[in-house]
């Protein structure tokens, strides 16, 4: 395959992990090589053709077990569901670069770099598990993440507001934390695989928010006021509960303004 749009299909319609992981992988090396093809006069397809795997079993958020850090299980627990998060965003990655059509070529570029970063994330947090005799799939996760793309399924700016600048963005406010967690308990190996995600997930939110303001700037909307319009139409609610990492945000595009309200 040559061509972005035909490797988004391939990844979503079948259910194979380690295939969607070398589709992801093999898009990106193709685009490095300069081979890789924008266009497409195919429809779209529908996002509930979008195949999931088997297993984790998926729960509602308020279903999910609690455990603590300090316990053998409450890592495997802890790092599961980090890896749930990570495939799915590897999804989500694809899904905006595929669902909307008619953006310059660097916004494709953009999100297939994500993609393929998180799919390098989730892969790190496998041979993580696996070192604790944990497989992905052997607990339950969570069904929330891909409920918000298929919300703003036909809303490009929903979609931005609430991926990349909502629901990646508490990444960047509680991930600090979890890596002094990880740093006391002397877990070093923990300590570098957040690390390595936290530093991308500042420029893969940075991304979403400056596609945000161009898509604001294209259509003619305030974009401070749009994102409080759009966040809190779509997040069950009113809006996300602090504390917010302040300058992480600002790095990754927020505005004072932004936050402000957030806070408030």
């Amino acid at each position: 395959m040559k061509n972005l749009f035909d490797f988004a299909e391939a990844f979503f319609c079948q259910a194979n992990v380690d295939e969607k992981l070398a589709l992801t992988h093999q898009a990106w090396q193709t685009y490095i090589a300069k081979e890789l093809t924008f266009t497409s006069g195919r429809p779209v397809l529908p996002i509930d053709r979008v195949i999931f795997p088997a297993r984790p079993e998926l729960l509602a958020p308020r279903q999910m077990p609690r455990r603590k850090l300090t316990t053998t299980a409450g890592v495997a627990a802890f790092f599961h569901a980090i890896a749930h998060v990570e495939f799915v965003a590897i999804y989500l990655a694809w899904d905006i670069l595929y669902r909307f059509r008619g953006m310059p070529d660097q916004f494709y570029q953009d999100w297939l770099r994500v993609a393929d970063e998180e799919a390098q994330h989730f892969e790190l947090i496998r041979m993580h598990l696996r070192a604790i005799e944990i497989e992905y799939g052997d607990l339950p996760a969570h069904s929330g993440l891909w409920d918000h793309a298929k919300d703003t399924a036909d809303d490009l700016l929903g979609r931005l507001a609430m991926v990349p600048r909502c629901m990646e963005a508490r990444g960047l406010d509680v991930t600090p934390a979890l890596i002094e967690k990880f740093r006391i308990l002397g877990d070093d190996a923990s300590v570098a695989i957040l690390t390595r995600i936290l530093t991308d997930e500042v420029r893969h939110v940075e991304r979403g928010s400056y596609w945000f303001k161009f898509v604001c700037q294209q259509r003619g909307f305030e974009a401070e006021a749009k994102y409080c319009e759009l966040i809190d139409q779509y997040y069950i609610g009113g809006k996300p509960k602090g504390p917010f990492n302040r300058e992480l945000r600002k790095i990754a595009g927020f505005s004072d303004a932004e936050i402000d309200w957030l806070e408030s």
